[in-house]
């Protein structure tokens, strides 16, 4: 699907790997709606794009935060015809051997924003999706990031991790449901790239994850490289229903 003149809309685009998705969709010529809690950065990045880009404040978690988002998209530009949902938090680095029980309170953060707020907005925006005139036989896309944490999760990222699978595991049934509708849903596994919630990592860890990539010279990726596989797999008709890793080798190195 060509972006430019399409409707995308974009969850946790005020900053990191959802703010350069937006950013990159917008300079496809894409109409970008962005969900974000923060109002004001999400403000920001919406008043540089002008009338193309409209800022909605979403919590992902409230099915009537995110439906009355999707009305708003709709009201403004009449379609929804592209998902990136990216908006995820990290679980606080907690261990279940620290001779503490895991705190529940993270757990259910972390599950709720991840994965159930990511299914919160595609089965919305799918259904907005379906209104949709077909393109070359093709309605809509939805894409869901995923993590590298989801097949190799660090010490104390064990909410994180099972959130991040469990992306993996809701993306392609979806993927399946809506084939019949013109409306693929692609997951996409991003490894250690240079963001706000990167930046809460032990340096350790991050260092660690580093020294296992395969490239020279070693470094985090920048959230444009992850926006353009983004925007790459919007235009691919020919992805679907699988999940792309972009890590530098990190995940295949770690085996």
């Amino acid at each position: 699907m060509n972006p430019s003149g399409k409707v995308a809309v974009v969850t946790g685009a005020a900053s990191g790997l959802g703010r350069a998705v937006a950013e990159t969709l917008l300079a496809a010529g894409a109409r970008v709606v962005l969900f974000d809690r923060d109002a004001e950065r999400g403000t920001e990045v919406a008043a540089g794009a002008g009338d193309a880009a409209l800022f909605v404040p979403v919590d992902v978690t409230s099915e009537a935060q995110v439906q009355a988002g999707i009305d708003q998209a709709l009201g403004r530009f009449r379609a929804v015809h592209v998902c990136v949902n990216c908006a995820g938090v990290p679980d606080a680095a907690k261990t279940v051997s620290d001779g503490k029980p895991f705190p529940l309170a993270i757990w259910d953060k972390v599950i709720a924003v991840n994965l159930t707020g990511t299914f919160n907005v595609l089965r919305l925006a799918a259904v907005a999706m379906t209104r949709n005139e077909p393109e070359d036989g093709e309605r809509g896309v939805i894409v869901n990031l995923s993590s590298g944490a989801a097949q190799d999760g660090q010490m104390g990222q064990a909410a994180y991790a099972a959130s991040k699978a469990g992306v993996i595991g809701l993306t392609l049934p979806v993927a399946r449901d809506l084939a019949d509708h013109g409306i693929r849903c692609v997951a996409v596994a991003p490894g250690l790239f240079d963001t706000p919630m990167v930046a809460g990592l032990p340096q350790k860890v991050a260092q660690a994850i580093v020294d296992r990539m395969i490239l020279f010279p070693r470094r985090m990726g920048s959230p444009a490289e992850l926006a353009l596989l983004v925007r790459s797999v919007v235009e691919n008709a020919y992805i679907n229903a699988t999940c792309l890793h972009i890590d530098a080798g990190a995940r295949m190195s770690a085996r």
